[in-house]
């Protein structure tokens, strides 16, 4: 017996999530995991790194808590995102029996997350506008503990309809955890959920320093919800989550001479994703640039893959989504500077 034929059979059979490094690429223009472009910077406070950290920092706690708008007991932190993911299938859902529902084409880490603990995966997918079928998911409903659902989603951008995650929370309650994922809130903070934690004792929200913050690097997330459920996830995550480092710099990024630089940030991308997409659409190669709330643009080619490689071999990265569902020929850019957005269109003009 190898070391393989020792470990799980179902992390013997788990397809691992594909993330944008380990799909490697000789570029010169990162454009394929939703960072952003610029670094921020700041410095390390010097505390001395012989101590353990605090299992919660308090200063990252209540400074996220004031950004977000909740009280402090409604925070927790985590290793970036994907680790608020992982507690609540980890806290909620009893292996080999429980399941978890999400709605594709979305982001693959629920199922991996699901798949990794032994949680049955339901899938319903969006539908033709890439919004919720309710209907199909109230009668798949059964044995689901937690439902997974990304807004703005990924990789498609567009906003789920709130009246829809709305009645999603009512028909959930007493039943399953209702995880709203909001990576990527800061494109669109008028959609935020955060003002329904206290209507809904089901709701759990996830959050990132990642992607507006320019934080991808520290791996610093966040789960919202309220005091209960932040106690039972608090009694299944790692003793000591966040570095003293990674702490230091959240602080800091939550300060608010930096919350106006975020601010600035996201505005200069929001302005960058509309020249790329009307650029983009009046391409003879691009079919289709669907309508995004975050800091990419999904777009359909005629030969979305000959158009992926062809950027590929000129060292441009992007994200390729054809074998993703309903989405064949499209390809996933995240929004970058201005010159490097330029360079995109001016490559893809080359493409015969």
């Amino acid at each position: 017996m190898n070391t393989t034929q020792l470990s799980r059979p179902n992390v013997q059979a788990l397809t691992p999530y594909q993330s944008a490094r380990k799909l490697g690429g000789n570029g010169t223009i990162w454009l394929n995991a939703n960072e952003s472009p610029l670094s921020p910077n700041f410095q390390l406070s010097g505390k001395d790194l012989n101590r353990y950290p605090e299992p919660q920092p308090q200063a990252v706690v209540e400074g996220y808590a004031a950004y977000a708008g909740v009280n402090a007991e409604n925070v927790l932190v985590t290793r970036g995102g994907d680790e608020g993911i992982e507690l609540i299938i980890r806290a909620f859902c009893e292996p080999a029996h429980d399941a978890i529902l999400f709605c594709p084409p979305t982001y693959g880490m629920y199922a991996v997350s699901a798949e990794t603990a032994n949680v049955t995966c339901k899938t319903m997918p969006l539908d033709a506008d890439f919004q919720l079928n309710l209907e199909a998911i109230e009668a798949q409903l059964d044995g689901v503990k937690a439902v997974f659902v990304c807004s703005p989603n990924n990789p498609t951008g567009n906003l789920l309809k709130r009246s829809d995650l709305i009645k999603l929370l009512q028909m959930t309650a007493g039943k399953a955890i209702v995880v709203v994922d909001e990576a990527y809130i800061e494109f669109c903070p008028e959609a935020s959920f955060a003002n329904e934690l206290q209507n809904y004792p089901n709701l759990a929200i996830i959050r990132t320093l990642s992607k507006a913050f320019a934080l991808a690097g520290l791996r610093c997330g966040f789960v919202l919800a309220n005091a209960e459920l932040i106690q039972i996830l608090s009694k299944v995550i790692a003793p000591y989550p966040i570095p003293v480092p990674s702490a230091d710099i959240a602080a800091q990024a939550l300060a608010d001479t930096n919350l106006t630089v975020v601010k600035k940030r996201v505005q200069t991308t929001l302005d960058n994703r509309q020249w790329l997409a009307d650029q983009l659409v009046a391409l003879p190669q691009v079919e289709q640039v669907f309508p995004s709330e975050a800091n990419y643009l999904l777009f359909k080619c005629q030969d979305g893959e000959k158009v992926f490689k062809a950027l590929w071999d000129l060292g441009i990265i992007l994200r390729d989504q054809n074998k993703a569902l309903n989405l064949q020929d499209c390809i996933r850019i995240t929004v970058g500077t201005k010159e490097e957005c330029e360079r995109v269109v001016e490559a893809i003009k080359q493409i015969n």
